[in-house]
C-alpha cells in the first residue's frame, strides 16, 4: 500500500470513531463522562475491554515473544482468569457498596487522605508510564510503515496521534470509550484472524494442520517446570498473571472505570467473568500468529527488522503484512488492527487519569457546578500534553516493551496491591501519614531485590563478565541469564505487595 493510501484509512477510521463520539457526547455532564451514567450495556462493556487488556501490546509485540520463549506467555493468561474472577468477586462489590467514582477513594475512607493519594499517585504514575509504551510501541510501527518515507519525524507522530484521541474522547469521555472499544475489538480481532488466515494458506496449511505441524511444535510449548531459576517456569508466570491481573485491573482506575459504568454490580461480575474466558482464547490465537509469523520467516528467509541498530521482534508482524505480498486485505485490516489497537488502550488511558487527577487531586466534585466542566476540559488537555512527552522520551529506550511495560508496572503496582490488600483483609487503621514512606520503602527494596542476582555475578564473576563487549552492568545481566542464575519475573509483584503489607503493619494503630 501507497502512504497516501494509508493516511485515507487512517482518515475514514477516525471519521467513524469520532461519529461515536457525536452521538454518545450529546448533552454530557461530567457524571457522562466519568462513569456513563451507569447505563452501559454489560456485555458491550466485556467486548470493548477485550481490546483495551489486548492493547498495542499484545497486537503487536505478543506475536513477537514467541521468537524467546514461545507459549510460556500462556501461563501467565491462565493466571490472569484466575485474577479476573478475584476481582468480580472481592473488589466489585466494594466499590459497587461505596458508589465511587475514583476506586482509590475507597483508600481515604479506610485509611485516610495521605493513603488515598498515595494510591492516586502510583495510579497516574504506572497509567502514564504504561499507556506510553504502548503509544510508543504503535507509533514506532506506524512510523515504520508509513511515516518514515513521508519524512515524517517520530515526535510528530506522537503528536498527531494524541490529538486525534483528544478529539473523539474530550466531550464523552468514558460513554464514548465503551463503544470505540467495541469497535477497535473487532477490527483487531479482524486483523488477527485474517493474518492466521492467509499465511496458512499461502503455506497451504489449514490452521487445525498448522497446529499439527512439527514447525508448531518446535515453537508451541506453553508449559515449563524444568528450571525455578528461570524466568518463563511455571509458577513465576502463574502466580505472577494473578496479581498482575489485580493490580493492573482490579486496582487500576483506567479498566474499572469500564466496570463502574454498568448498571450494577451483577451486570459487572458478569462483564469481568465473560471477559476473563474470552481472554484466554484470544491471547492464544495472537500467540499462534506469531508462530505463524516466526515459521512463515524461516521458510522465505524473511529478516527480523532493524531499527537504530536493534533488532526488533516486534516489528515483524507488521513486516510480513505490510511488505510480503500477501495482498491488499491483509495489509488493510492489519493498518486498522493497529490503530484499534493503538487507541483502545490510550483513549481510555486519557479518559482515565482525566478523571484521577480531577476527583483524587482536585477535588472536582467538591466545587462550584459551573466550574466542573471547564475543569475536567483543562485536565484533559494537559494529560494530552502529559503523553506526547512521555512516549516522545520512551523513543530512546531499549528492550522489549512488554517486558518494560510489565517489569515498571511490578514496582509502581507493588505499594497500590499492599494498600488494598491491607485494607481488605485486616480491620487496623494505620498511621495515615506514614503510608507514603512504606510505599517507597516497598519500590526501594523491591527493586534491590529484583536486581540481586544481576549485582552478584557484577562483583564476584567480574573477571568472567568484562570480556563481552559491551558496558560491565549490561554484561552481568546477559552472564547472569546464561549462567542459570535466578531471573526474577512477575512474581517481583507479590513481593513488592507483601513488602508493603510488611510496612503498613509496622505503622498500624495499636489498640
Amino acid at each position: 500500500m501507497q502512504p497516501l493510501h494509508i493516511l485515507l484509512l487512517i482518515a475514514a477510521y477516525f471519521g467513524v470513531l469520532i461519529l461515536i463520539s457525536f452521538l454518545t457526547g450529546k448533552s454530557a455532564t461530567n457524571e457522562t463522562f466519568f462513569k456513563a451514567n451507569n447505563k452501559s450495556p454489560w456485555y458491550i462493556v466485556a467486548f470493548g475491554m477485550i481490546g483495551a487488556s489486548l492493547s498495542g501490546v499484545t497486537f503487536i509485540s505478543v506475536p513477537g515473544m514467541i521468537g524467546g520463549s514461545q507459549f510460556a506467555y500462556m501461563q501467565g493468561v491462565f493466571g490472569f482468569l484466575v485474577g479476573y474472577l478475584l476481582i468480580a468477586f472481592i473488589l466489585l462489590p466494594i466499590y459497587y457498596k461505596l458508589n465511587v467514582t475514583s476506586i482509590y477513594q475507597y483508600l481515604e475512607q479506610r485509611f485516610g487522605k495521605v493513603s488515598y493519594k498515595t494510591g492516586a499517585f502510583f495510579f497516574l504514575l504506572s497509567r502514564v508510564t504504561g499507556a506510553s509504551f504502548r503509544l510508543f510501541l504503535v507509533a514506532l510501527a506506524m512510523q515504520y510503515i508509513v511515516f518514515e518515507q513521508m519524512g515524517v519525524p517520530f515526535w510528530l507522530t506522537v503528536v498527531i496521534s494524541i490529538l486525534l484521541i483528544w478529539l473523539y474522547t474530550f466531550k464523552g469521555g468514558i460513554k464514548t470509550i465503551v463503544w470505540t472499544d467495541t469497535l477497535q475489538t473487532l477490527t483487531m480481532l479482524t486483523a488477527v484472524g485474517l493474518a492466521i488466515y492467509l499465511i496458512n494458506e499461502k503455506l497451504d496449511w489449514s490452521y487445525i494442520e498448522f497446529l499439527k505441524t512439527d514447525a508448531f511444535a518446535e515453537r508451541g510449548q506453553i508449559f515449563f517446570f524444568d528450571n525455578p531459576n528461570s524466568a518463563t517456569y511455571f509458577w513465576k508466570y502463574f502466580i505472577g498473571g494473578i496479581f498482575i491481573t489485580i493490580a493492573m485491573t482490579g486496582l487500576d482506575q483506567d479498566m474499572m472505570q469500564k466496570n463502574l459504568t454498568c448498571k450494577n454490580k451483577g451486570d459487572a461480575q458478569k462483564n469481568m467473568i465473560s471477559m476473563s474466558v474470552l481472554l484466554v482464547i484470544v491471547n492464544f490465537f495472537f500467540l499462534s500468529l506469531g508462530a505463524l509469523l516466526f515459521i512463515y520467516a524461516d521458510k522465505l528467509g524473511i529478516e527480523i527488522p532493524v531499527v537504530d541498530g536493534r533488532t526488533r521482534t516486534d516489528l515483524l508482524f507488521p513486516e510480513i503484512a505490510m511488505n510480503q505480498d500477501l495482498g491488499t486485505p491483509l495489509a488493510v485490516v492489519f493498518i486498522i488492527g493497529l490503530i484499534a489497537a493503538a487507541y483502545s488502550s490510550a483513549d481510555s488511558a486519557l479518559t482515565s487519569l482525566t478523571t484521577s487527577i480531577s476527583v483524587d487531586f482536585l477535588g472536582i466534585e467538591k466545587r462550584p457546578k459551573e466550574k466542573q466542566i471547564p475543569l475536567r476540559k483543562k485536565v484533559h488537555i494537559g494529560v494530552s500534553l502529559l503523553l506526547m512527552v512521555v512516549v516522545i522520551i520512551f523513543n530512546s529506550l531499549d528492550g522489549n516493551v512488554v517486558g518494560n511495560l510489565f517489569k515498571f508496572a511490578t514496582f509502581t503496582y507493588g505499594p497500590l496491591l499492599g494498600l488494598f490488600m491491607f485494607g481488605i483483609f485486616t480491620k487496623y487503621q494505620i498511621k495515615d501519614k506514614y503510608a507514603w514512606i512504606v510505599a517507597l520503602i516497598s519500590i526501594g527494596l523491591t527493586y534491590l531485590i529484583s536486581i540481586s542476582p544481576v549485582l552478584y555475578a557484577y562483583y564476584f564473576d567480574y573477571e568472567n563478565i568484562i570480556s563481552c563487549g559491551k558496558p560491565a552492568w549490561e554484561c552481568a545481566e546477559k552472564y547472569a541469564a546464561e549462567n542459570n542464575y535466578y531471573q526474577f519475573h512477575w512474581e517481583i509483584l507479590p513481593i513488592n505487595g507483601l513488602i508493603t503489607i510488611i510496612g503498613l503493619w509496622f505503622i498500624r494503630k495499636k489498640k
